[in-house]
């Protein structure tokens, strides 16, 4: 009798929800291979689960001010201390982890698709559509990437959602490059000129034969780029830009403790231990995905 295992790692796959159970099964066991990845892995999964939960996992609440307990240190009753107003800083971190999250999410959701969507029209068609695409392409990147993010939300005003969105536009260009440059290698061969001569126009090859090649790479890239993400949003906070009082943004909280960084270091630094790792963990799980996803390694 077969069993799951046997059935995702069959050679010749009857269908392709089984081929792709098989892929991922085999992605998912090279990652457990690989401890970096592992840790990468739990740091992102503790992430979510702290962000979905952080009503029952936070003892006080974000925003809720105590001044007799004002800079309190590290004890038993707050394990992170209390900042200048009384808050838990602990509870607060905690909080926080769902604004880190909705930054990382809708910026992947908003960046990742378009820069895949350009990069492969750009490389499918060529010629001056090609030009136009990656020299609009090249002004982006020729600029750093937190400056622009800077002066779009400065146009735009302050706020959490601005900075999503300055993020998202400063973030996709480097997914445009990726995805161009693997459907010039993929655009003349022999499966894509069968496919058009069935009749398929430029729009199906592209969404149905070319975004799906492109996918693995733009995955590596997504979860690598996410630690930048996160230090970019922090910056935006930092410097008063990004989520607004009392949202308990990370940067945003460094930001207000470097007024006491010297006596009461414990309000900058936690929240800067939390970025720390959240980033670590991304960057963990993203090299992990670059070896495990690249065909060049496989057999190794």
């Amino acid at each position: 009798m077969m069993t799951t295992r046997d059935w995702l790692l069959e050679d010749s796959p009857s269908s392709r929800f089984q081929a792709n159970a098989g892929r991922a099964y085999r992605v998912f066991t090279a990652l457990l291979r690989n401890p970096l990845s592992v840790v990468g892995g739990v740091i992102i999964l503790v992430l979510i689960l702290t962000a979905i939960f952080a009503p029952w996992i936070a003892p006080y609440s974000a925003v809720g001010q105590d001044l007799a307990n004002r800079l309190a240190p590290p004890s038993g009753t707050h394990w992170m201390g209390t900042d200048e107003l009384g808050r838990d800083i602990f509870s607060r971190v905690i909080w926080g982890s769902q604004i880190t999250l909705t930054i990382v999410g809708l910026v992947a959701l908003i960046s990742a698709p378009l820069g895949l969507l350009i990069g492969a029209i750009a490389g499918y068609f060529g010629g001056w559509v090609d030009r136009i695409l990656m020299g609009f392409t090249d002004i982006f990147l020729s600029m750093p990437k937190l400056i622009l993010a800077l002066a779009f939300v400065a146009a735009l005003g302050p706020g959490i959602n601005n900075a999503i969105i300055a993020i998202a536009i400063t973030s996709w260009p480097a997914y445009a490059r990726i995805a161009r440059a693997e459907t010039m290698t993929i655009r003349h061969a022999e499966f894509i000129s069968a496919v058009r001569l069935q009749g398929a126009g430029p729009i199906r090859i592209i969404v149905q034969h070319i975004l799906p090649l492109c996918t693995s790479s733009m995955i590596v890239r997504v979860t690598l780029d996410m630690a930048g993400v996160i230090l970019t949003a922090a910056g935006l906070g930092f410097i008063g830009l990004g989520a607004q009082p009392p949202l308990p943004e990370w940067g945003a909280m460094i930001s207000r403790g470097r007024t006491f960084i010297l006596d009461q270091w414990w309000v900058a630094t936690m929240p800067g231990f939390a970025i720390i790792i959240v980033s670590l963990g991304f960057c963990f799980l993203g090299d992990g995905l670059r070896d495990v996803l690249d065909p060049k390694s496989e057999g190794k």
